[in-house]
């Protein structure tokens, strides 16, 4: 069974009708005025990746055999999120036990310097702390830098969910509530939450795993 975990604010929906049917929809909302049906409706805090662990840690239990999780709208990081998630329904393609869903590969350093700090929604220049977000979610200090996939978007077998205890993601969901900028320190760490390595070759930092004109 797939399911697909939407966290949602104000984006449109509607692209989730044309779905095949064996794909079960969870979707959240931290949008308490649009009241959107068949939603869940969750406090408007810690972002998508609240909404992840939320799911994670209130169904640890009675996990589909995949979870997917996605931005209401995941189609500015993965234009053809939606082929991709037909095709895996149909069974012609199958994903990796954590597969990134996004078309571009970066690299940031221990303090988001590299990227978020430049980050045209960053408006006052900020940095992350993800040294500090390292220690508190896994208790060891953080590499120098961390590559990922840009988007906070992927696939993940429930074998792999499972190799963590549930205390652990209760942790990580109090962490994206009380932590400055949780969401994007996640974003940057989704593949080591599920305890994946994930690196690119001849260490490079930065891939385009799409044409990014595609998305034009």
């Amino acid at each position: 069974m797939l399911e697909l975990v939407v966290a949602h604010y104000t984006e449109d929906l509607s692209w989730l009708r044309t779905l095949p049917r064996n794909i079960r929809q969870t979707v959240y909302s931290k949008n308490h005025e649009l009241l959107l049906p068949n939603t869940q409706l969750l406090p408007n805090v810690g972002r998508e990746a609240h909404t992840y662990l939320t799911h994670f840690v209130s169904h640890y239990h009675a996990l589909s055999e995949w979870t997917i999780c996605c931005q209401g709208k995941p189609f500015d990081h993965a234009y053809d999120f939606k082929k991709w998630l037909k095709s895996v329904a149909a069974g012609h393609t199958v994903p990796q036990p954590f597969d990134w869903r996004g078309h571009i590969v970066d690299t940031d350093d221990q303090q988001g310097g590299l990227l978020f700090k430049n980050w045209s929604k960053n408006e006052d220049g900020r940095g992350l702390d993800l040294d500090q977000f390292h220690t508190a979610l896994f208790g060891t200090p953080g590499p120098a830098f961390y590559t990922f996939v840009l988007g906070a978007q992927f696939a993940v077998h429930r074998s792999v969910v499972h190799e963590r205890p549930l205390a652990f993601y209760e942790r990580a969901l109090a962490i994206s509530i009380d932590f400055v900028d949780a969401a994007h320190c996640y974003e940057r760490n989704w593949n080591r939450v599920f305890g994946v390595d994930f690196a690119l070759p001849n260490g490079q930092r930065t891939a385009y795993l799409k044409p990014i004109k595609a998305q034009l």
